[in-house]
């Protein structure tokens, strides 16, 4: 078997796969597209972006994957492997090439998103990856009328504390090294009176808005707020807004049904991690035994939608 990078002569190759790739990176399909389409491959060769792309070659059969590590992030991702059908014999050599080359950029994890009844979960697990959480992506009702006064507004430097207490609560410590806030403010708020009592994170593209709450059980903006989102966001009367429920939130599923939300299949969330300095190594045993004892929260029913 041999894996090397992409080059030139591989880019009428990769519109073959176009239509028959397996997406590991929602957030990033959701809002940016097909990153096979004819406007992403030749940002695929510019040396300037922690954007890597390889092809695994064996007995006339072939399968490609690509990772990233987005600007100011301490995790990468892995964005897809295609074709779909060809993931199973070729897949650990692939993966290996990928975490290594992500783990030369200085990335600290490495992470993908599958649907759980997917042939990948199988691979992704023997490669090393460890399912950490569920996740389910679900798509809001489209903006109608003209927009009243909102309960959201633009975080300020100084609801950072406040946010960063949310994300203390909410996400399950040991799995905190993972989902990590922004390093910088940015996103949504939502206060009852003077405190901040929900954040949404927000990511956005040509193709639509990605948005991940935090937003505790008893929190004073519910329900009822989230209704409100899809108008508050920059784009959400003309883009297809889209909000990420883990399981650490899994109360959510059901406002979310309730307001008439477009449930999508449930997914594995799953990391690697990666080795590169002394210092890190130190942490490792520790995270490594934190996630083999982490348990994803109970799964909520399932929505009849669902398929």
């Amino acid at each position: 078997m041999t894996v090397r990078s992409l080059d030139l002569l591989d880019l009428p190759f990769l519109s073959r796969y176009r239509q028959d790739a397996l997406f590991l990176d929602s957030a990033r399909f959701l809002t940016r597209g097909n990153p096979l389409s004819a406007m992403a491959l030749l940002a695929y060769l510019d040396p300037r972006r922690n954007l890597y792309t390889a092809f695994a070659r064996e007995d006339g059969d072939s399968l490609m994957g690509q990772v990233i590590l987005n600007e100011r992030e301490t995790s990468a991702r892995l964005t897809f492997l295609a074709p779909a059908e060809q993931v199973g014999p070729l897949a650990g050599s692939l993966l290996d090439h990928l975490t290594k080359h992500a783990g030369g950029w200085g990335a600290q994890h490495l992470l993908a998103e599958v649907d759980e009844d997917s042939p990948a979960f199988k691979s992704l697990r023997l490669a090393g990856f460890a399912m950490y959480a569920w996740q389910r992506v679900w798509k809001l009702p489209e903006v109608k009328g003209k927009a009243g006064k909102s309960d959201w507004q633009a975080v300020e430097e100084t609801d950072w504390p406040a946010i960063q207490s949310l994300h203390g609560q909410i996400i399950p410590a040991l799995i905190q090294p993972v989902d990590a806030l922004p390093k910088q403010a940015s996103g949504l708020v939502c206060r009852a009176g003077a405190e901040i009592q929900a954040y949404v994170r927000e990511s956005s593209g040509p193709a639509g808005i990605w948005l991940q709450p935090l937003i505790p059980p008893d929190s004073g903006c519910g329900a009822e707020q989230l209704t409100g989102l899809a108008r508050a966001v920059t784009g959400g009367d003309r883009r297809p807004v889209y909000v990420c429920v883990r399981s650490y939130q899994a109360w959510l599923e059901s406002a979310l049904a309730d307001l008439g939300a477009q449930a999508g299949a449930r997914q594995a969330v799953m990391v690697k991690r990666l080795v590169k300095t002394v210092r890190e190594a130190q942490v490792v045993p520790v995270m490594e035994k934190a996630l083999a004892k982490a348990k994803p929260a109970a799964p909520a029913a399932r929505v009849e939608s669902e398929k």
